[in-house]
C-alpha cells in the first residue's frame, strides 16, 4: 500500500508541475503577443486599442448652414435657422457668385461649412454650394448663390426687388423660382 500512495502522490506532483508549466507558457506567450500588438489607448473613449487596425471613423455631426422657409408678405420664401431672410441677385445667373467687395459687406454671402440642410418645404436637391474666390463655401439654390441683406433683423424682409450694385434682389420661394 505503501507504494501506491506514492504514486499517488507523486502523480498529483507531475500533474501540478504540468499545469504550472502550461500556464507559465501561456503567459509568456500571451505576453509576447500583447507587445508585439503596441496597444494605444484611445484618449476620448479610455479603451485600449490596438495599433494594427485603423481607427474608428468618427461620425460627423452636421455642421451644414440649415435653410428653411417660412411666410412673408412675398408668400413662403427661404430664411436661415436664426430667420434671416434670404436673397438671390439678378445679375447672377449661374452658380458662381459675382457679389464682392463692398457688394458682399452689403449683401453677405450665406455661408456653410458643410452640405447644407434643408427643412421645412426647402427642397434638398434644389440645395448645393459653390466656392468662393476667398476659399469659403457659399450657399446656392436652384443654382443661384445666397444672401442675406446686411441691415435686417431676424424675420424682416425689407429688400424684395431692391435696386442695387447694378441688379435687382429677389425673396427666393421654396420652388426655386423668386417671388412676384
Amino acid at each position: 500500500m505503501k507504494v501506491i500512495k506514492k504514486s499517488s502522490g507523486l502523480v498529483w506532483l507531475a500533474i501540478f508541475v504540468v499545469v504550472i508549466g502550461i500556464a507559465c507558457v501561456s503567459y509568456f506567450v500571451f505576453r509576447s503577443q500583447s507587445d508585439n500588438s503596441q496597444t494605444a489607448v484611445n484618449k476620448d473613449a479610455k479603451v485600449a486599442q490596438s495599433n494594427n487596425q485603423p481607427p474608428a471613423e468618427k461620425k460627423e455631426t452636421a455642421t451644414g448652414t440649415v435653410i428653411k422657409t417660412g411666410n412673408s408678405q412675398y408668400g413662403p420664401m427661404l430664411f436661415d435657422s436664426k430667420d434671416q431672410a434670404i436673397y438671390i441677385w439678378q445679375l447672377e445667373d449661374s452658380t458662381t457668385a459675382a457679389c464682392y467687395g463692398d457688394c458682399a459687406k452689403e449683401w453677405p454671402p450665406v455661408l456653410t461649412d458643410g452640405v447644407p440642410i434643408a427643412t421645412g418645404k426647402v427642397t434638398n436637391d434644389l440645395l448645393g454650394t459653390t466656392k468662393r474666390t476667398d476659399g469659403t463655401t457659399q450657399v446656392t439654390y436652384n443654382s443661384h448663390p445666397l444672401y442675406y441683406y446686411a441691415h435686417e433683423k431676424p424675420g424682416e424682409v425689407k429688400c424684395h426687388n431692391v435696386r442695387s450694385y447694378g441688379g435687382l434682389w429677389w425673396v427666393i420661394q421654396p420652388n426655386g423660382v423668386r417671388a412676384s
